[in-house]
């Protein structure tokens, strides 16, 4: 077998795949595999983190049960149950005796079949995890607006995890860091605020956070956690079109995802947000999500899966 170049973050030893453990440099696919040429797979990202009583996954179960949405929109039928998907994920962690990290579930059509119809080809499950800290830094950011929309939900199913919507994603991000920015925003269809290549969006004005509605974005679960964590504190949320001039008003922004956990951003198209500092709402919702995922608030712990 052909050494692997090196990777630009920490692999581990082991990935799950279609039910065996095998060794990381050994997992590998066909190259006429259909997801590798059309884009037809489905995946899920998920945290988990180190707390008091041992390595604890987020939101296990809604992670789950996305990815077996997101495989129903292609017509894909997972070899697999949810529980025996959740109790895969569990042991990947456990096996590969990492405390924190992140998560990669993949389901995709495999090799047996060319052409645009994937019905016919073998679904295969892949499962990795690896050692992960923060994605964007956990300091304010510079976003920039993207000269790209996001796909339009008439197009694709919006709130689905396929792999091959996410090349709008790529395509934006190139774009962004050409122009020397940390992150995009993108726009629907119709001009209206959306999402950034991989996190959903808020922005706090009067004491209100605000949010895009569902319909042409994905339903982040992050995206849920800080609504909950939120209402908890009274902070009212209200989800709704916004253009970008209620966004450059606003007094805090930032992004939210399983990744970017609470992403405050600290200028929009070189506008500055406030004073272009953490804002105080959302410096109280990241602390709070942070020591939450960490286990220490029992409110939360509804949230956390062990792994044992």
């Amino acid at each position: 077998m052909p050494k692997l170049p090196k990777a630009s973050f920490q692999t581990t030893e082991k990935i799950w795949m279609n039910g065996r453990m095998i060794d990381w440099q050994n997992a590998n696919v066909h190259v006429l595999s259909h997801a590798l040429h059309y884009g037809s797979g489905v995946f899920e990202g998920v945290r988990f983190y180190e707390t008091s009583k041992g390595s604890a996954i987020f939101r296990l179960k809604e992670h789950t049960a996305r990815l077996f949405y997101s495989a129903k929109s292609l017509a894909m039928k997972v070899p697999f149950s949810q529980k025996e998907i959740s109790a895969a994920i569990c042991k990947t962690v456990r096996v590969n005796k990492i405390s924190s990290g992140y998560i990669r579930p993949l389901a995709f059509f495999d090799y047996g079949k060319m052409g645009l119809n994937p019905i016919g080809a073998p679904v295969s499950v892949v499962i990795a995890c690896w050692p992960w800290g923060s994605y964007l830094g956990g300091k304010p950011i510079r976003v920039k607006t993207s000269k790209l929309i996001r796909l339009h939900p008439d197009s694709v199913v919006a709130d689905a995890k396929v792999c091959g919507h996410y090349i709008n994603s790529i395509l934006a991000s190139l774009e962004i860091k050409k122009a020397k920015f940390d992150e995009a925003l993108f726009l629907d269809h119709r001009g209206f605020v959306a999402e950034g290549p991989g996190e959903n969006i808020f922005f706090l004005k009067k004491g209100v956070l605000h949010t895009p509605k569902l319909g042409s974005i994905l339903a982040g679960i992050t995206r849920d956690s800080i609504v909950e964590i939120a209402k908890d504190f009274g902070i009212p949320t209200k989800e709704g079109n916004y253009r970008l001039k209620d966004l450059y008003s606003a007094e805090e922004l930032f992004f939210t995802g399983t990744a970017a956990e609470v992403q405050p951003i600290g200028s929009l198209d070189s506008k500055k947000i406030g004073d272009g500092r953490v804002g105080l709402i959302t410096a109280k919702l990241r602390e709070t999500y942070l020591a939450a995922v960490a286990g220490k608030i029992p409110k939360y712990k509804k949230w956390l899966t062990l792994v044992k």
